[in-house]
């Protein structure tokens, strides 16, 4: 994973604006529907090749394919996994619940019902792992100009199981690590791929108010260590330093009041074997926390991918709020500007087709970003 050497390096967190055919055809096959699976890769692939130019044309430097072919950031696994079927309820945001007014009607309808684990998971489509990392690496390749690093995205055993809920496992202790080990193989495919893996952990910090919004703070702060067990043993055999974690709140806008503060957890985020944290850091509700690390400092060698974009609204950030953003962040990190990233918040588009931002107001929001790390790099080096 590549520092900030000589000058702040802009990434982002994962998924983007993917095109309205592609979206169609992500929503049909998610709903069992007929798709034609040649023309489904064919379009992710024309898909992932334009996003990676994009990002390249905003100047990000640490770019991925935008997950343009998944229908979402976590549910994906479904479509490559066995044991999930039939459908559960899984419980509302705490906070959207008291303002449903907020509830926002999706692009498409993705998927007829959230299954849930009925049976052993296995992950059975690695071709699929396969298939994706080509795409990028491809398309990369073939880009008018060259990216300082890939990475590739890959939900959480944690996140898969509260989004999937558990009616076969005799524990959820049991069911996380059965998806530890299946997602194992996931991640070694990405890192063989000499792709940089980010982990999406929302679970560690969204969860609060939504799985565990009744339950004591304690029992919560218990879950997020029984998570990141997991994701140790998942990562068994894989360098720290090729792993980036990326936790949120969730990439909703509302109100937030219910959110567990980053004091409550930065502590146990820290015992997980990565070598970088994605956080949020410059939405309304959180964007206060960098003086968290002052209290908490980062372990030695662990980079910070700061927030200093918000991807539930469509204001475009002043570059000079974003290197202020910056300056705050390498504050956090010791003060070394080589431990810290421009990142998002979240993703533009984690869902396929939900993107709360117009889609060409990311690229606007983008630019900005890469325009306040140059201006926090000319006063930091």
């Amino acid at each position: 994973m590549k520092r900030s050497e000589t000058r702040i390096l802009t990434t982002h967190t994962g998924s983007l604006p993917r095109p309205e055919g592609l979206v169609a055809m992500l929503g049909a096959a998610a709903r069992g529907e007929p798709v034609d699976g040649a023309a489904l890769a064919a379009a992710a692939r024309d898909a992932t090749a334009g996003v990676v130019a994009a990002q390249l044309a905003a100047g990000v430097d640490v770019i991925n394919n935008g997950e343009q072919s998944r229908i979402s950031f976590s549910t994906y696994v479904t479509q490559r996994m066995d044991g999930f079927g039939g459908s559960w309820t899984r419980r509302g945001h705490r906070d959207q619940n008291e303002f449903p007014s907020l509830a926002r009607p999706r692009v498409v309808q993705l998927m007829r019902d959230v299954p849930t684990c009925t049976s052993p998971v296995a992950y059975r489509r690695l071709d699929l792992v396969e298939q994706e990392c080509r795409q990028l690496l491809d398309a990369a390749a073939s880009a008018a100009s060259q990216p300082e690093e890939l990475f590739m995205t890959a939900a959480s055993p944690g996140i898969v199981a509260l989004t999937m809920g558990n009616r076969y496992y005799r524990s959820h202790e049991d069911y996380v690590f059965a998806l530890a080990e299946e997602l194992r193989k996931e991640y070694e495919i990405i890192i063989a791929h000499g792709l940089t893996l980010q982990l999406d952990c929302p679970d560690l910090a969204m969860e609060r108010h939504v799985s565990y919004q009744d339950e004591p703070l304690e029992a919560f702060q218990e879950l997020v260590a029984l998570h990141i067990r997991a994701i140790n043993h998942a990562l068994g055999n894989i360098p720290r330093e090729r792993v980036r974690l990326h936790v949120c709140w969730g990439n909703s806008e509302g109100p937030h009041h219910y959110d567990v503060p980053l004091e409550d957890i930065l502590g146990l985020l820290y015992e997980a074997e990565v070598g970088a944290l994605v956080m949020e850091m410059a939405n309304p509700r959180h964007a206060h926390e960098h003086r968290v690390y002052h209290r908490r400092p980062l372990p030695d060698g662990m980079l910070l991918v700061a927030g200093v974009i918000d991807t539930k609204t469509n204001y475009v950030e002043h570059p000079r709020l974003v290197a202020d953003r910056l300056h705050q962040a390498v504050a956090a990190a010791g003060g070394d500007p080589t431990r810290v990233l421009a990142g998002t918040d979240c993703g533009f588009d984690t869902s396929a087709g939900s993107n709360r931002v117009d889609p060409g107001i990311v690229w606007l929001k983008l630019q900005a970003m890469r325009e306040g790390a140059e201006i926090a790099s000319r006063e930091l080096f």
